[in-house]
């Protein structure tokens, strides 16, 4: 589906963003192993997300929707049944890495899982490598894609240290921790963590050793049965960002969104857009923080004048989904805007260096990639054209962004994909043009 945004004038108003994508994943998850039914308020309802419910229930759990919530009665951390056939996971890379932790200590049992053409790309040797070594076997095509089986076995704890940070095999491996004696992921600089805190929240014994940007150490050790009784789920950040950057780039934009998920590790971009220049302010978690829950804040967006900025590795953990915003940002900065240290973008829904940069380009950027990132030369705006989305959810909102800021429109190709995490993006920027 093609679908035009062309230039908008200002975006004014106040809305909510959709669910957190990451912590619905993990909260569908966690509440699939738990002992006792957990209610989860305000579940992200889109396609990525209902693949994690539709996985969780072929493993014998039941999923309830009742007023405006969820209500997940799990099986247990040994319990999960055998699927019928193979999980489809469908683009949900989340799904993918996570849910084999937990399929790796239901011994003598196996699962295979599979997904769209885009999951086919993306490999899994990360998560398997660990997971052998724990006990578990992992068969993949070719070593290392999807399709692949999981054969459950009993697990022993490691002490993993990740090659790359990455919140996904991170949170794999704390979850196949959960029945061992004691299992640590080292990890060279902090990714997300919504997975240890909601561990934490059910009661697993989780501890943290580092701070600020300096090695995390997370340990978690054997668990009886994970207990909570209620989620409630802030908005995804990562969806906002789309609506932040409109609101900074579009000229004479104000906007409110409210109660967005402000956790330091999934709050990168707003402290990249602070050093551009960008006016955006709310009380974002203090660097280092952990605890059991979620903060939030709203966020109060204006438009201003941005400067170009350099993204170096320690930070492309915790900024990984927005860096695609960082590049639209930076055609519209006083000067150059540099990510490095960001090769991990090669392996998302789609080589997003790739797609990214020959997408901007098509419409008027000066850019050009890296081999672990690109370089941005501004120019104060963008021509518009048009741009094909690959599938990837993120290049199609970033394309519907970039239209709204162009000097003449932007098409994109495969609009579609933006209901994999934001479904309601196109009637969102209508109610703030309103």
């Amino acid at each position: 589906m093609n679908a035009r945004f062309e230039p908008s004038g200002r975006l004014r108003g106040t809305l909510r963003v959709p669910a957190d994508k990451s912590v619905s994943h993990r909260a569908a998850i966690i509440a699939a192993m738990a002992a006792e039914p957990v209610r989860i308020g305000n579940y992200l309802d889109a396609a990525d997300t209902r693949s994690t419910l539709r996985a969780v229930q072929e493993l014998g759990a039941l999923v309830d929707a009742r007023e405006g919530e969820l209500v997940i009665r799990g099986c247990g951390l040994r319990n999960a049944r055998s699927a019928a056939g193979t999980i489809d996971v469908g683009n949900a890379g989340t799904l993918m890495r996570l849910l084999p932790g937990w399929l790796a200590f239901q011994a003598g049992l196996r699962f295979t899982l599979d997904g769209d053409a885009s999951i086919r790309r993306r490999p899994v040797d990360r998560i398997a490598q660990p997971l052998s070594e724990m006990g578990a076997r992992l068969e993949a095509r070719e070593g290392r894609y999807p399709p692949f089986t999981i054969h459950g076995a009993p697990l022993r704890g490691i002490e993993y240290r990740l090659p790359v940070a990455s919140a996904q095999v991170k949170s794999c491996l704390l979850l196949a921790g959960l029945v061992t004696e004691a299992t640590t992921v080292v990890e060279p600089v902090p990714a997300r963590d919504h997975t240890e805190r909601l561990l934490l929240r059910a009661g697993a014994p989780v501890a943290r050793t580092g701070s600020g940007l300096g090695e995390y150490r997370t340990t978690v050790c054997a668990a009886d049965e994970l207990e909570l009784e209620r989620i409630d789920i802030p908005g995804d950040l990562s969806s906002a960002a789309f609506l932040i950057t409109a609101g900074v780039i579009v000229r004479g934009s104000r906007l409110v969104l409210e109660d967005v998920g402000v956790n330091w590790t999934r709050a990168g971009f707003l402290r990249v857009l602070e050093r551009m220049g960008a006016i955006v302010l709310g009380d974002v978690e203090p660097e280092g923080s952990f605890s059991a829950l979620e903060p939030a804040t709203d966020l109060d967006v204006q438009s201003a004048p941005i400067e170009g900025t350099t993204v170096d590795g320690d930070e492309v953990p915790l900024t990984i989904d927005e860096l695609p915003l960082v590049a639209l940002l930076g055609c519209f900065a006083d000067g150059d805007t540099v990510v490095r240290g960001a090769a991990e973008l090669r392996v998302k829904e789609s080589d997003r260096i790739a797609t990214v940069v020959s997408g901007l380009r098509g419409l008027g950027a000066d850019i050009e990639a890296l081999p672990d990132g690109f370089a941005v030369h501004g120019t104060a705006g963008l021509r518009g054209g048009s741009i094909d989305a690959h599938g990837d959810h993120r290049l199609a909102l970033l394309g519907a962004v970039a239209g709204l800021a162009s000097a003449e429109g932007v098409e994109v190709a495969g609009m579609e994909a933006a209901a994999v995490s934001y479904p309601g993006f196109t009637a969102d920027v209508a109610a703030l043009l309103s």
